[in-house]
């Protein structure tokens, strides 16, 4: 008996139903939720081309600068502890009043705090601007649930593949303003004269994050439709159901989920892949921006934004062109665990590096320069497995009404993998440069060691080429 002659379980896919043809994918109702979606990389990205930069101006460290790793992972991570604390409970609350009053929420939510975080100058202010933005939103959980509600089986792994590249045309953009327009008095001095720029020197990038979130709210507001099926009056989309999963079946509670492998392996990995991500991108602006002495690079916000925004653009074009087709052709599992493997020489290239720079006297020359473009194409090849992750996280569904909770359950591992990484990894990165822990290199220890546990659980994914004709 094949996987489609069976009746599925809590143990059955959600996408091994018999394809028969692809429905249209819903613009109408696709669109504000991808604005929305746009809106969470713009409105939390931002910041990384400046955040330390802006720790060591106000004085936090004391003026040693090998403790500025300890505040800046702090900062960044109190946003994910607080929205792992949160996520849960906006997604099943979305199961009551809708979809659609939690993502406003959300959105309103992050413009404030945007706008807060701007304004701020001493360290306290800094974390309450963020802890906003964590307890406000939910949205990414909720959205992804969404998506689920208006679309079925033949159309719902094309549209959650379209989730990466919009994030990376958001972390494209994000950095690049954010790195750009620091201390608009100093670059522009005849349009932003007047004390106020001298005393918030970082209000700029903050105000055009702040506003795009306020406009997607206001966009949302006008054209987002409610998509819960109880608030607008129609039972669940009837192509993931069969006789034993009826329409007014209600999601599976969070313990069954945990107990059933089939969700939980594809949810530690994407916990596990946006630890790494993280951990990345942490380290990324501490390495740029360091002194040379110490084993950085001594480069400026603008630089670090335009290497994140030329790495956001070549990861959204790959996404777009190529992702859908290699999983196509070789199957989700196996292009997810050969992306898995990119991280090792993306994390090793960081003291290679430094001891290029060593080398020629404490300059950046042409073969620096090569060594970022390599490490960049390693990044894109290992960011290849967010749409697949993707996939294989919807198709884990138990059935239709689960995919809400499953969502809801691997946002919140997310967020607190993205909590625990870059605290960790920029206070290691301290510790290593302060301490000269082997030579200043402990801090690249620890990505291998997450790596090669990725590697063994991305083993034990499932991969059924069957439901690979979903994204064609």
């Amino acid at each position: 008996m094949t996987n489609y002659d069976r009746h599925p379980d809590e143990e059955t896919p959600l996408l091994q139903s018999k394809l028969e043809s692809k429905t249209p994918l819903p613009w109408r109702h696709l669109s504000p939720i991808l604005l929305a979606l746009f809106a969470e990389p713009v409105a939390s990205a931002y910041i990384f081309p400046f955040i330390n930069q802006l720790i060591g101006e106000l004085g936090i460290t004391g003026g040693d600068d090998r403790k500025i790793g300890y505040y800046a992972g702090l900062i960044e991570s109190l946003f994910f502890v607080t929205q792992a604390l949160a996520s849960w409970q906006w997604s099943r609350l979305s199961d009551f009043i809708g979809r659609r009053p939690v993502i406003l929420i959300g959105l309103l939510g992050l413009s404030v705090s945007n706008l807060a975080f701007g304004l701020s100058r001493t360290l306290p202010m800094l974390i309450i601007s963020r802890c906003i933005a964590g307890l406000l939103n939910g949205n990414v959980g909720v959205m992804k649930s969404m998506l689920g509600d208006i679309t079925d089986d033949t159309n719902m792994a094309q549209v959650f593949s379209l989730v990466p590249c919009i994030f990376m045309v958001g972390f494209a953009i994000a950095p690049l303003f954010g790195g750009m327009l620091v201390k608009p008095q100093e670059q522009w001095p005849y349009i932003f004269r007047g004390e106020f720029w001298a005393i918030y020197p970082y209000f700029l990038p903050s105000l055009i994050s702040g506003c795009f979130t306020l406009l997607a709210f206001i966009v949302c507001v006008i054209f987002m439709q409610e998509s819960l099926p109880s608030k607008i009056g129609t039972r669940p989309r009837q192509e993931s159901l069969t006789a034993e999963n009826s329409p007014d079946e209600r999601p599976l509670p969070m313990l069954t989920l945990l107990k059933t492998p089939s969700v939980i392996i594809p949810v530690a990995n994407y916990g596990t892949l946006a630890l790494a991500e993280i951990s990345f991108y942490a380290l990324l602006p501490l390495v740029y921006s360091a002194p040379i002495e110490i084993g950085g690079l001594g480069f400026p916000p603008s630089i670090i934004g335009i290497v994140l925004a030329t790495f956001g653009i070549l990861n959204g074009i790959v996404q777009a062109l190529f992702t859908s087709k290699l999983v196509e052709r070789f199957g989700a599992k196996n292009v997810f665990c050969w992306a898995v493997l990119a991280f090792y020489p993306l994390i090793l290239l960081f003291p290679i590096i430094s001891a290029v720079v060593a080398t020629q006297g404490g300059g950046v020359g042409p073969i620096v320069w090569i060594l970022i473009v390599l490490q960049l194409v390693f990044l894109v090849l290992m960011d290849i497995a967010f749409p697949v992750i993707f996939i294989l996280t919807t198709r884990a569904a138990p059935n239709k009404q689960s995919l809400g909770s499953t969502n809801g359950l691997s946002q919140s591992l997310t967020s607190i993998a993205r909590a625990i990484g870059p605290a960790s990894i920029t206070s290691l990165f301290a510790a290593s440069k302060e301490h000269n822990l082997l030579g200043g290199n402990l801090v690249y220890v620890v990505p291998i060691l997450i790596a090669t546990f990725w590697v063994m659980i991305s083993r034990r994914l499932k991969d059924d080429d069957k439901n690979l004709q979903a994204l064609e």
